[in-house]
């Protein structure tokens, strides 16, 4: 009985198990069920939702559909007129390779920053040798606009700047101030000596004030040439600046106290070919680093640089018999090599000998003057140091001009005894507005008024260290830095013979000493920096 009663309890919990299972998949199924139903009914509101929207609307779509397709076709019609013109372009260089051989030495000026290159002989009349900037029109379509309007300039767009984004009008008023100021500090220096001596006092500012307002002109006109011309013709100007101070020389030579250094134009018109000789230096020397590039800083560079510089220092030194000018010169070669070399140490360690060689130099020197007879040019160049090592002791030998300027310096004080009221240009220094206006400054505007000068020279210097920085290509930079190199060092090495901290040469203060050549030279100078400064271009 007991047996018969437990099976049926057993049977009874399977079957109930079982049903309960079979409730729970029941139930799973009517959820999965009601999900699909609410599923069903959410996507048929949205096609009815769909179906029942505005026209506008669909509109809408389908436009937007078109334009993307439109798009597409742009872009796929850009990328195939792009490809067609890398084809064509590959074609003209391919061309200009083929004619690399017939091409002359300025092709491989090439700058580093900007990759333009720097015209040929043969190039500046064919327009070949515009930068990138100036050469957008070949790199258009055949079928552009801007073909025809490149025709149309002519030869006239190669040679001169015709588009500009810049010109430094700070320098050229810095340039307008010294002229000025210049002039007026000459006739004040100048009226007692040209009085005495041609009977009328303005005879050397008419001169200078001619040739200045001549000048000025000349260096507008030089600003509106395309530089890189210069670069082209460099070794000719080179090579005209040599036959220049070779026709001294000969009976065209003027000799002016006791210096055979110009050329006679005419009876009162004269030309100083050593001045030539520093704009043709820093032309050449500036176009040879480019064209050298790397390799200038090799033997055969370094050799082939400074022996443009010494040639045409000794030429300046033996057939112009101008020792200062020639030391600018050679001056302006190594500075010009110092920009475009990558280290420092060789200069520091060639300018520490040159300085010991110096100081060895004048103290033999010294010691020979003293116990030679003192006749000759040799000796009358030892005297010199002597003189400056003690001025007072050889005031009867050549050291009164240095001793007078001296008093005038001391006498005129921190503001001077004012314009025009200086006692030691009345025939007291000989020859007060060359090489020694700046003692008569000093005395009439005292301190103050040198410091006025040194503050225009400075701002002047800045305006060509802007230019030099933002030129665009090397040989741009690098003219700009001989100019900025010539300035300074003429600026210098004055100040320090008027002081005596150097011994007496003819070196001029720029843009104020007398002088006709120097001023019109010096004024071609600044017309290229102005030139270099409109090929400047400002960023967006």
């Amino acid at each position: 009985m007991r047996s018969r009663t437990v099976q049926p309890l057993k049977q009874r919990g399977q079957e109930r198990n079982v049903q309960r299972e079979q409730r729970k998949e029941t139930q799973q199924t009517q959820r999965l069920d009601f999900r699909m139903i609410s599923l069903a009914d959410d996507r048929g509101e949205t096609e009815r939702e769909e179906q029942k929207e505005h026209p506008a609307a669909q509109d809408l779509r389908e436009t937007q559909r078109l334009d993307f397709d439109m798009a597409s076709m742009v872009e796929r019609r850009r990328k195939v007129q792009e490809e067609q013109e890398r084809q064509d372009s590959g074609k003209r260089n391919k061309t200009v390779v083929s004619h690399k051989k017939s091409e002359t030495r300025m092709q491989k000026a090439i700058s580093p920053r900007a990759r333009r290159t720097v015209p040929t002989v043969e190039n500046v009349w064919k327009g070949r040798y515009a930068p990138e900037e100036d050469r957008g029109i070949q790199e258009q379509s055949p079928g552009s606009t801007k073909r025809k309007e490149r025709k149309t300039d002519g030869i006239l767009s190669h040679i001169f700047v015709m588009q500009e984004q810049y010109f430094d009008f700070d320098l050229l008023l810095a340039i307008i101030f010294l002229m000025c100021f210049g002039l007026v500090l000459l006739y004040s220096t100048s009226a007692y000596g040209a009085y005495g001596s041609f009977g009328d006092d303005t005879y050397y500012f008419a001169k200078q004030a001619l040739v200045g307002g001549g000048s000025f002109v000349i260096m507008l006109a030089v600003s509106k040439l395309n530089y890189h011309i210069y670069g082209a013709f460099s070794f000719e100007i080179y090579l005209f600046a040599m036959l220049m101070m070779g026709l001294v020389q000969t009976p065209l030579g003027v000799t002016i106290n006791g210096a055979r250094r110009w050329i006679g134009i005419s009876e009162r018109l004269t030309l100083q070919p050593a001045e030539i000789t520093k704009i043709a230096v820093i032309l050449f020397v500036s176009y040879e680093l480019c064209r050298l590039k790397k390799k200038a800083d090799t033997r055969e560079g370094t050799i082939r640089i400074f022996a443009i510089g010494m040639i045409a220092a000794l030429g300046v030194r033996f057939l112009t018999d101008n020792l200062s000018t020639a030391i600018i010169v050679l001056a302006i070669t190594c500075i010009l090599y110092f920009i475009v070399h990558p280290k420092m140490k060789p200069f520091l360690i060639l300018g520490a000998g040159a300085a010991a060689l110096l100081v060895g130099t004048f103290s033999f020197m010294a010691t020979a003057v003293k116990n030679s007879s003192g006749s000759g040019l040799d000796s009358f160049r030892l005297q010199r140091i002597v003189t400056w090592l003690d001025p007072e002791m050889h005031m009867d030998t050549g050291g009164f001009q240095v001793m007078q300027g001296l008093y005038a310096i001391g006498s005129g004080g921190f503001f001077g005894k004012g314009l025009g009221n200086s006692t030691q240009k009345l025939g007291v220094i000989p020859e007060a507005q060359n090489d020694m206006i700046l003692a008569i400054i000093c005395e009439e505007l005292g301190v103050f008024g040198v410091i006025v000068i040194l503050f225009l020279f400075g701002f002047l210097l800045y305006r060509l260290m802007f230019i030099a920085r933002n030129a665009p290509d090397l040989y741009g930079a690098l003219v700009a830095a001989g100019i900025f190199a010539h300035i300074s060092l003429q600026v210098i090495l004055n100040i320090m013979v008027v002081t005596n901290t150097i011994p007496t040469t003819g070196i001029t203060l720029p843009f104020i000493s007398y002088g006709g050549t120097s001023i019109l030279f010096l004024m071609a100078e600044m017309g290229i920096a102005l030139g270099i400064s409109r090929k400047i271009k400002l960023k967006e």
